[in-house]
């Protein structure tokens, strides 16, 4: 059984949701990428240092178990060489965008809890991130879950692995 998880998926592909409920499951540790990348607080966020974020991220892959969540490429692939098992979430656009919509909505009225100010600037780069992700960056996943010894999988819902 897997004790070091990565999962990947664009923005609105539920992420958090199915690293919160494989966390619970499993009784692993959950970690986000965002978190490592940011500062969270009460005037905003801040952006941590390079050396920071890279520094959190080392000493997750260095625990016995995690389930790491992100879409982050590059200084995170890290992770995926430390995972035992690779989880990329591809649902369809639309099904992201709805999502992303009513999660936005959701915080905006005091709904759904936040770790994020969301603001009409980040929801509109909601839609320019599943842009990219989809021209540049979701081709690059299915090498990258290729490359290591991890076990890998691609599901459209965490449906699929049991866990709703």
């Amino acid at each position: 059984m897997a004790n070091r998880i990565r999962i990947i998926g664009p923005v609105g592909s539920g992420k958090t949701t199915l690293t919160r409920k494989l966390s619970e499951a499993k009784g692993i540790p959950m970690f986000t990428l965002d978190d490592m990348v940011w500062s969270r607080g009460p005037n905003g966020d801040t952006k941590n240092s390079t050396e920071y974020r890279d520094a959190l991220l080392n000493e997750v892959i260095q625990k016995e178990s995690w389930i790491i969540e992100g879409t982050h490429l590059g200084w995170a692939d890290v992770s995926f060489e430390k995972a035992d098992l690779i989880i990329f979430l591809n649902p369809s656009v639309s099904v992201r965008i709805y999502r992303f919509s009513k999660r936005f909505y959701r915080q905006k009225r005091g709904i759904d809890p936040i770790s994020y100010t969301p603001t009409w600037t980040i929801y509109g780069r909601m839609f320019k991130w599943t842009y990219q992700y989809e021209t540049i960056y979701k081709h690059q996943v299915p090498s990258i879950m290729s490359e290591g010894q991890a076990e890998s999988i691609e599901i459209q819902d965490g449906k699929e692995l049991g866990v709703f």
